[in-house]
């Protein structure tokens, strides 16, 4: 009875140190007992299939019309070369290349008119909206008021210059009125460019206020309104923002442990889910120079049609080329099976009158989808069993269907 209790103190003591910190070598113990297990199932069903297919032989040789009652159904298929290919698969989304804030060529402004709105299209140079142009009219009104007045004088003092050097041409008057004019003509002449070049600055003022599309495309986003201060951008982001959508990438972060098979130039074949349409082909037309600490990834760049059916920000999934074989051998790869030998498979062949499945060892390759490249032990005519292969055995007589 003593002894009885000391287990269960026992039993209990290690029931909380585990409760207290062993939860996550439970998790692991538990997880390594049960791939323990599953290798043990696996061997014990390799054993049983063996000792099946012993049974079925020995019955085969034994008693022929017990045979054909074993004869198996199976699905076949004829094997052809095909080209094989492997491909990184990815999931990344669509930027758009031409994304622009609308802004002013100058400080910016209070907004007296708004022209456009959410989803209309622009152009290049298009008005977008207008800010408030009161100081700018009235600088313009003086300079060119002030210009006015300089072109009077100076048409004046072309008119005195002229008069005194005709009379010093008939040797009337003195040198010095002359001199004197053409002096003042001269300085009012500086005066009107001067004049001139105030009027074309207070003009460009006033035509800052007119603020226009740097870019075409579509307007993605208004963020201000009538009576506002415009300055372009804040930080929040544009208060105008054009996309133009006929220059659309996908970007796309690629794990690091790819660095060495990713790169410049490679074909990926990029779809969006969302359009229901066939994958695009494009190439990699950037790859990142630097691993994001955080991600462990680098990012790549594909170019993408103009559709009307991509927009930015859509999740586009990448498959980057990385293996091809011309002319490969490609089969299910749930046909391929596991032995202490290595891989192998089923096929259909003829054996007198009858039909008889052979044990085939192969030579795999790479894997991609439900295909596997198979780089040897099979070729183009063999006739593959792709359904019934777990329940036959070499030699045994197999049926399909086709009288």
């Amino acid at each position: 009875m003593n002894a009885l209790l000391k287990t269960a103190a026992v039993l209990l003591l290690t029931i909380s140190l585990a409760a207290c910190g062993g939860s996550a070598k439970e998790e692991k113990g538990k997880l390594g007992d049960l791939r323990v297990k599953l290798e043990q199932l696996k061997k014990d069903k390799n054993k049983l299939e063996s000792e099946i297919r012993s049974i079925e032989e020995q019955i085969s040789k034994n008693d022929p019309d017990a045979a054909e009652q074993v004869k198996r159904l199976v699905a076949v298929d004829t094997l052809a070369p095909v080209d094989f290919a492997h491909y990184i698969d990815l999931q990344g989304k669509i930027s758009a290349s031409g994304v622009g804030y609308v802004a002013p060529k100058g400080q910016g402004g209070y907004i007296r008119a708004i022209y456009v709105s959410v989803g209309q299209r622009v152009s290049t140079g298009q008005q977008v909206l207008k800010l408030d142009d009161v100081i700018q009219k009235q600088q313009l009104a003086a300079a060119q008021q002030g210009l006015s007045q300089v072109k009077t004088r100076v048409a004046q003092l072309q008119t005195v210059y002229e008069r005194y050097q005709n009379l010093w041409k008939q040797n009337i008057g003195a040198e010095i009125n002359v001199i004197n004019a053409k002096a003042d003509l001269d300085a009012a002449t500086a005066q009107l460019r001067s004049a001139e070049a105030q009027v074309g600055q207070a003009a460009e003022a006033l035509d800052m206020t007119n603020v226009r599309a740097g870019m075409s495309g579509v307007v993605e986003e208004v963020n201000v309104r009538v009576g506002e201060f415009f300055t372009g951008a804040t930080q929040q982001g544009g208060q105008i923002v054009i996309v133009n959508n006929s220059s659309l990438k996908a970007e796309v972060p690629v794990p690091d442990n790819y660095v060495a098979k990713v790169k410049k130039g490679d074909k990926v074949l990029i779809s969006v889910p969302e359009t229901g349409k066939p994958a695009f082909p494009s190439v990699i037309s950037v790859v990142g120079a630097s691993i994001d600490p955080k991600t462990r990834s680098f990012l790549t760049e594909a170019k993408l049609p103009a559709d009307a059916l991509l927009k930015p920000n859509q999740t586009a999934v990448m498959k980057i080329l990385d293996y091809q074989a011309k002319n490969a051998i490609a089969i299910p790869v749930n046909t391929v099976q596991s032995d202490e030998k290595g891989k192998y498979v089923y096929v259909a062949e003829k054996s007198g009158d009858k039909l008889v499945a052979r044990k085939k060892a192969v030579q795999v390759g790479e894997v991609y989808e439900t295909l596997i490249e198979i780089r040897g032990g099979l070729s183009g005519g063999d006739v593959l069993i792709t359904e019934g292969y777990q329940s036959v055995y070499d030699g045994q007589l197999i049926s399909t269907g086709n009288k």
